[in-house]
């Protein structure tokens, strides 16, 4: 995962011009310390911080049509780059690069080529024969982008906000899915896949056919030069993703270079549910196993770099991204830049567990958009950023978009948590891959329920948190909170901290906006907090927020939350 940063159309040319981009740049260098490359025409500026994964030799960006005429800087992967080379036959290629075939797709098919990349990205790209240049983000946002506008008329782009936000009077988190184009001067919507518009689809359930899809997903994002790994909680989502990974491992092309055995990774407090999850998995589908533990005090210690490498003040997010955070450190350690991971899963298959009361199938597969629709401000923001922060790169099968058409395309009639008929949160997946020859997982990790990472690392690790905000922040406060965020005004003395922080980083109003706000309980958007009038009384994003769900739920009591009870 690498980092970009884009100014076009400044006023200033000079040399401190170029050494101001260099400057804010390198506020990105963690996100891709191998090299780094700049280039400049006339008044526009491309700059890359790279990560080296595919081509680590010749692929130094900013990337070049044949004449140099169209420059580009990429974040990201393009994982059908040798298919689109194949179509690309009469352009000639300097690297190796998966990357690359962005400047000579744009050369033959103008501006209209978005779609035909298969692959997580978000570019920049100049044409120096009209000065004119497009910026496009993925589909789903898995890697981030931001654009902003200076008082000079320029129009910047950048993966994180911390290299723009001192320059820019406003700036904005760029929408997944979209093309910004300085002809039109606006952004456009790309990608338009059919479960876009929220439709109630009504394809029959071919569980054959989503585990070729989730297969065939994995499978592609085995492209790497470097070494790698997957993240392992134990859970059913990363669990399939190591069992899909280990079996197609050797025969793989990156087999031959760093061997057939899968490393797998996981973190938590000493004794947490997915320690004990993931070695089960980790050793019944035979991988290199690396358990990392942490305090909650090295995590509350962490906090305030946390939060400047994410850029968010959502509380669901930065409880996740810091045992996240903490061991992508260590992984990078061990020499591996890139690893597999489960996010989307919950999203497209109603996976959380508020998704028990959805009322029909209606608002089970309107949430379902919802939620996806969402994901570049929640869980691809923090999987991105949580690793990247360490110079490490995350990839997401579960959000390939051939398999989100296919997942989403099912009538939601058979994703709904139906406990008369044995059906669980995300049984459609479960059900794929459930096969007695040949079993990809131990039944009962097959059929776990279903814990958010913040919790599953162990559950002392939020209530520590709550612990830590409640010394931090006293009743006068948070009762004035209005006052002082009169946006996003936070409701609970943890969000109130968080803020805090947040603030002292990124003080701008247009920094504020980019976070979402708005009334959640276990990670539900706000309409979904309609299905249970008891939600409203509880609003916590932990997974033990859903009362009468969560096999170790918060107790409902009035006036909060107070202790845990198991419910049979």
């Amino acid at each position: 995962m690498c980092g970009i940063l884009a100014v076009l159309g400044c006023i200033d040319n000079s040399q401190a011009k170029r050494s101001r981009i260099i400057e804010l740049s390198r506020r990105l260098r963690h996100r891709g310390p191998d090299w780094s490359g700049l280039h400049c025409h006339q008044n526009c500026y491309l700059s890359h911080q790279r990560l080296a994964i595919v081509d680590p030799t010749s692929g130094d960006q900013p990337l070049y049509n044949e004449d140099k005429t169209v420059v580009v800087t990429v974040n990201g992967e393009i994982y059908n780059h040798k298919q689109l080379r194949e179509k690309l036959n009469s352009h000639q290629f300097r690297t190796g690069s998966d990357c690359e075939v962005i400047a000579h797709l744009y050369e033959e098919y103008g501006e209209d080529f978005v779609d035909m990349l298969d692959g997580m990205f978000s570019f920049v790209l100049l044409d120096t024969r009209d000065k004119s240049f497009i910026a496009a983000r993925d589909a789903i946002g898995i890697t981030p982008l931001y654009i902003g506008w200076g008082l000079d008329g320029s129009v910047w782009f950048a993966s994180e906000m911390k290299a723009l936000s001192d320059d820019c009077e406003q700036f904005m988190s760029f929408l997944p899915g979209h093309i910004y184009s300085s002809k039109q001067g606006a952004l456009r919507r790309w990608y338009n896949p059919p479960w876009y518009s929220e439709k109630i689809p009504s394809t029959p359930y071919n569980p054959k056919v989503l585990r070729e899809a989730f297969e065939k997903a994995v499978f592609k994002r085995l492209m790497t030069d470097v070494p790698f790994g997957v993240l392992l909680s134990g859970g059913l989502d990363s669990s399939l993703v190591a069992a899909v990974a280990a079996r197609q491992l050797a025969n793989s092309e990156v087999a031959c270079q760093w061997g057939s055995q899968l490393h797998t990774f996981c973190i938590g407090l000493k004794g947490s549910p997915d320690l004990k999850a993931a070695k089960e998995v980790a050793d019944y589908i035979g991988t290199r196993y690396h358990e990392f533990h942490f305090t909650v005090q090295e995590g509350i210690d962490a906090l305030e770099e946390v939060i400047y490498h994410i850029e968010t003040y959502d509380v669901t997010t930065i409880r996740a991204s810091t045992p996240m955070f903490l061991m992508s450190r260590k992984i990078k350690s061990l020499g591996v830049k890139m690893v597999l991971s489960g996010e989307g899963s919950d999203e497209i298959f109603g996976g959380y567990l508020y998704f028990h009361k959805a009322p029909n199938k209606e608002e089970f597969h309107e949430e379902t958009c919802r939620k996806i629709k969402a994901l570049h401000l929640y869980d691809c923001l923090r999987a991105n950023k949580s690793t990247s922060a360490w110079g490490l790169e995350a990839r997401v099968p579960f959000l390939d978009k051939e398999f989100i058409n296919i997942a989403m395309s099912i009538d939601p009639e058979w994703k709904m948590i139906r406990p008369d008929l044995g059906r669980i949160e995300k049984w459609v997946l479960r059900n794929a891959f459930d096969d007695d020859k040949k079993p990809y997982l131990p039944k009962h990790i097959l059929y776990r329920q279903k814990e958010q990472f913040s919790d599953g690392v162990g559950y002392s690790w939020i209530d520590g948190l709550k612990d830590h905000a409640n010394k931090q922040v006293t009743d006068a406060m948070l009762i004035n909170a209005n006052f002082i965020y009169p946006e996003n005004t936070p409701t609970t003395k943890e969000g109130y901290y968080y803020r805090t922080i947040f603030e002292k980083f990124f003080p701008k109003n247009a920094a504020r906006s980019t976070v979402p706000g708005g009334p959640s309980v276990a990670c539900s958007t706000a309409k979904a907090v309609e299905w249970d009038a008891a939600w409203s009384e509880n609003p916590d994003p932990s997974g033990r927020a859903a009362l009468g769900v969560h096999a170790s739920a918060y107790e409902a009591q009035k006036g909060g939350i107070a202790g845990k009870i198991a419910i049979a």
